[in-house]
């Protein structure tokens, strides 16, 4: 059996390394990791309880890295400063990217796969990705950067993420291909991106669903009285609804709940009327939304109380009245839930900062979605231990990668270095 030697930075809770792992075993090829790195406990944590051993810590204090055959990453998006300039590139210098160079000149391996937000790809408007393209090549490293949706790997969740892929002394034609999927969760049309993963029918939400989780999951019944009055006691409508103050479109908002006190029929139609109104050209260019006086507001809403309306709504605190004008409050964050998932359609991207806060109707409760579903939609096994507090568990599952995708980039990484011959690759593609 042929093996493979790796090192794991920025691991997080490890889901880069199972999955690189899941690649190789697939491939029949036995894989080890001769190094991890994680600078954040909990997350240190849950690596040993999956792994068997505790990551390092800070990257910066690792000196250099053992043989190995391939460098995977996770490394963390930070700005690049221009204060310097080298061939036309940003300046690295200071930032965790950097970390990863200066680790590459220690001991250059066969390959490398990090993964990151896809904001890198047109960050400072291309100028990051392209410091860090002239910083891989010039190490001899080959440079490919694919935009993949989890969506089109197997898994429901609308999550793109860029991947970044480099093979030493080579130059190699990869089978993957860029793909950022739909502009929302609700338009998927599932496509092969991959030879390991064929278009087939598409799995959803409810797939992924439990049957009979805890009910401390269960949203408060305050909420549920409050969407069923919304919605005349038709819960089925809550699929794919937002719950923001900001937006309209199919949402729903504060002073529709009632959550800081009950509006009129009149007083709702005109904060639905103020947050689509105020975005208009005419009363300026502010893309979030402009600040409105009572005469602007008077031409969209036409009322012979809207003073009184107006001070209504600023007592209840769903307006503020700043220097003559008025501004909706947002209530994003007091809500339960800020999306319900369509279990027949494919998640919206699962991000730390309010991974908690993805609902579902589902089997007659209205309910949070649970960390090991949370799991779930990113390709974690339900072998997989998650931290046992909640919360931090939402965080780092929002934090870390979809498994399907990063299983399916390694699969290529792995037989372009050790079976790099066109023909033993395409069958070994197909038998896989």
């Amino acid at each position: 059996m042929q093996k493979i030697r790796f090192v794991d930075l920025f691991s997080g809770i490890g889901g880069i390394r199972l999955a690189f792992e899941q690649a190789a075993d697939s491939l029949n090829i036995a894989s080890t990791c001769v190094l991890s790195s994680e600078i954040n406990t909990d997350a240190q944590l849950v690596y040993q309880e999956n792994f068997g051993h505790k990551p390092l810590g800070d990257v910066r204090l690792i000196d250099s890295l053992p043989e190995h055959e391939i460098l995977l990453a996770g490394f963390p998006c930070q700005s690049f400063s221009h204060a310097g300039k080298k061939a036309g590139f940003g300046d690295i210098r200071g930032t965790l990217f950097f970390e990863i160079a200066r680790l590459l000149d220690s001991y250059k391996p066969k390959a490398f796969i990090f993964e990151n937000v896809r904001g890198l790809y047109s960050h400072d408007e291309g100028k990051t990705l392209a410091t860090i393209q002239h910083e891989i090549q010039k190490r001899g490293y080959s440079f490919h950067a694919f935009l993949l949706n989890s969506a089109n790997f197997g898994l429901p969740q609308n999550r793109v993420r860029i991947y970044l892929v480099g093979i030493l002394d080579a130059s190699p034609t990869l089978k993957l291909m860029s793909d950022v999927g739909p502009k929302d969760s609700h338009s998927y049309n599932p496509q092969q991106l991959s030879l390991f993963y064929p278009a087939q029918k598409p799995i959803t939400v409810a797939d992924i669903l439990e049957n009979n989780p805890d009910s401390k999951y269960d949203c408060s019944p305050e909420f549920v009285n409050a969407l069923k009055r919304i919605f005349h006691g038709n819960l089925n409508r809550l699929h794919g609804v937002r719950l923001i103050d900001y937006r309209g479109g199919n949402s729903i908002h504060s002073w529709e709940l009632g959550l800081r006190g009950e509006c009129s029929a009149d007083e709702i139609a005109l904060m639905n009327l103020f947050i689509l109104k105020r975005r208009n050209k005419e009363f300026g260019r502010e893309q979030d939304g402009k600040l409105l006086t009572k005469e602007q507001i008077s031409s969209f809403f036409k009322h012979p109380h809207l003073g009184e309306i107006l001070d209504t709504l600023v007592n209840k605190k769903y307006l503020k009245f700043i220097n003559g004008k008025y501004k909706p409050l947002s209530g994003n964050f007091s809500f339960e839930v800020y999306k319900f998932v369509d279990p027949d359609k494919i998640s919206v991207t699962l991000v730390a900062s309010d991974a908690n806060r993805l609902g579902v109707y589902h089997n007659q409760r209205v309910r949070r979605l649970t960390p090991r579903e949370a799991a779930r939609l990113q390709g974690f096994p339900d072998s997989f231990i998650l931290h046992p507090n909640d919360d931090k568990a939402y965080y780092q599952l929002g934090n870390s990668v979809s498994i399907n995708v990063v299983k399916a980039v390694a699969q290529e990484v792995i037989l372009k270095i050790l079976i790099p011959s066109p023909t033993t690759l395409s069958q070994a593609a197909i038998s896989a």
